[in-house]
């Protein structure tokens, strides 16, 4: 048996999804932009599909951006809203983000001395979570843009994000949120979340990879970073990816109408995960808030163990895992989520994270948790770490 308990990463597409897709590849190969029939089929099944991410959203369709990734969406969000000339260029973030939010800070920073933009990166939790008042206190008269991820790819803690809705509504700051790991898994609404720009990608739930989507509230000025025709209402230049464009509309319509009965089911079956890996595996804990999380998530530290070398040695046993942001993998470096939740070097890198679909069974979880066991320990025997101290008891609920 092969049990793939990596979700996060990357999702299956759906049989459903395919099929959906399958015409605009061949008979259906109308450019959108294009005024002929077969160009305005195309269109129609865009506009389609921006009704239905809409739609899971909570948004209006012209408020639907499409991207070629969710990481292209944050890229558009944070460059898009300090563009270069902007008057106020402060941002509000937090150490705990994808690289695709970290990175964008980095390049404002890294803009021209007369362009470059100030950076205030908000600690976490040993949680995992933000405290929405370090935001308040890190406001400027300056501060033109708070962007702070929905759900951690890592640990899958939810952020407060109605609550920092509201403190950027006071103080009348842009406010994004990366919600590609939440959207799909956990409701999301822009209105109740109170965010002016959100960002998802197609395959974190069941679409197809390499398209994306940026929510972007009605009257809220974006540039485009990518320059050439006027598609996407002059925001996201280049011919439009229609047959991954109908995947992510279908996709969404899909999740939409699954999502409550999946998550119920999914989240059963990670509690019971933990506790028999508590139970059967001495000094190992859970990373990050055990309380509200995205119900398919857990991060383990495993002490006096190499999360890599778990990583390797569960696939060879038929187990996929991670070992933490899936475009991080074969990094050496720990973890800069483990890391920031205040984890030392060594049991961040005795990490894994484990994540599941809609699709695993059981079955899947009882084999694995046949298989982790044994590998922790063989591991452990041949690690020079077995001198370290106990990790620390996970994360209680509160």
């Amino acid at each position: 048996m092969r049990v793939y308990l990596d979700f996060n990463a990357t999702t299956p597409v759906d049989p459903a999804v395919l099929a959906a897709m399958t015409p605009y590849f061949s008979a259906e190969f109308g450019n959108a932009s294009s005024i002929h029939s077969a160009g305005q089929r195309a269109r129609s099944s865009v506009e389609h599909a921006r009704e239905s991410v809409a739609k899971l959203l909570g948004a209006k369709p012209a408020e639907i951006v499409f991207t070629g990734s969710g990481t292209e969406a944050s890229n558009l969000a944070i460059l898009g809203t300090i563009a270069p000339g902007a008057t106020k260029r402060h941002v509000i973030t937090t150490a705990i983000e994808h690289h695709a939010v970290l990175h964008s800070c980095a390049a404002l920073e890294a803009r021209h001395v007369h362009q470059a933009s100030e950076v205030t990166y908000v600690g976490a939790g040993h949680d995992g979570v933000v405290d929405p008042e370090n935001i308040r206190r890190a406001l400027r008269p300056d501060t033109a843009l708070i962007t702070v991820m929905h759900a951690n790819n890592e640990i899958g803690t939810i952020q407060p994000i109605e609550e920092i809705g509201k403190i950027a509504r006071e103080a009348g700051v842009f406010f994004h949120t990366d919600a590609v790991q939440s959207a799909g898994k956990i409701p999301v609404n822009v209105d109740r979340l109170g965010v002016d720009l959100l960002s998802i990608a197609a395959h974190k739930f069941y679409g197809p990879k390499g398209v994306g989507a940026l929510y972007v509230r009605s009257g809220v000025p974006v540039a485009p970073i990518l320059y050439g025709g006027h598609h996407e209402r002059d925001r996201r230049p280049g011919t439009e990816n229609v047959p991954g464009i109908v995947g992510l509309g279908k996709a969404a319509e899909l999740v939409a109408h699954h999502l409550l009965l999946d998550s119920e089911k999914i989240g059963a079956l990670r509690d019971r995960f933990e506790q028999a890996l508590l139970e059967k595996i001495p000094n190992c804990s859970i990373n990050g808030y055990r309380g509200l999380r995205i119900p398919n998530t857990t991060n383990f530290t495993f002490a006096n163990a190499v999360g890599e070398s778990l990583q390797i040695g569960l696939d060879l046993q038929g187990v996929a895992c991670s070992t933490g942001a899936a475009c991080s993998s074969g990094a050496i470096e720990p973890s800069h989520v483990l890391s920031a939740i205040g984890l030392s070097h060594d049991h961040a890198n005795g990490s894994l994270r484990f994540s599941l679909g809609h699709a695993t069974t059981g079955a899947e979880i009882d084999f694995a948790l046949s298989v982790i066991p044994g590998v922790v320990e063989r591991l452990r025997e041949l690690s020079p770490m077995q001198t370290q101290a106990p990790q620390p008891k996970a994360a209680a609920v509160r």
